[in-house]
């Protein structure tokens, strides 16, 4: 009995393992595979260039890409293509990470969000607006208005393509 007595007498005095949860969060570990997130480039334009290949490599089948055409007057990305429709079913998602290697442009990314909380299940399909990251502080918004014959992918100013 005395045995048993000092035994909870010494994890008493300890540090409890545990966390307070929502008031304290543990950070998560450098490969951690969370919530997905759409990146841009530096200048504002979006990377995803609409090849579907992350779609393609998802074992669960739970990312929809939609391509378009880019034209000067409007420019998502610095592709020919941009995905006009992207979402992601967050209940079929395994977060296995298939998409962000299959990604040439290493457009999506599992990020370090876990809290993943749906009310019902539409609320469940993340879209593009949901998932892509701000726009950099002072660049200007998808879509731009590119001069034709411009390439720009993380240069800040377009410049003449004359110059």
């Amino acid at each position: 009995m005395f045995k048993g007595l000092f035994t909870t007498l010494r994890e008493w005095v300890r540090k409890p393992v545990t966390v307070s949860y929502p008031e304290q969060k543990r950070p998560v570990k450098a490969r951690f595979k969370g919530r997905h997130v759409l990146r841009r480039y530096d200048n504002g334009l979006e990377k995803c260039i609409g090849c579907s290949l992350c779609a393609a490599a998802c074992p669960a089948d739970a990312i929809f890409v939609e391509a378009a055409e880019n034209t000067d007057d409007e420019r998502y990305s610095p592709g020919e293509r941009y995905a006009r429709v992207y979402e992601i079913n967050m209940l079929r998602c395994i977060f296995c990470g298939f998409c962000e290697d299959a990604c040439p442009t290493e457009a999506i990314q599992l990020g370090d969000v876990y809290e993943l909380s749906f009310t019902d299940r539409s609320a469940a399909i993340y879209t593009k607006e949901m998932l892509i990251d701000p726009v950099p502080e002072g660049r200007q918004p998808t879509p731009q208005v590119t001069p034709p014959g411009v390439y720009t992918r993380s240069v800040p100013e377009m410049k003449d393509p004359q110059d």
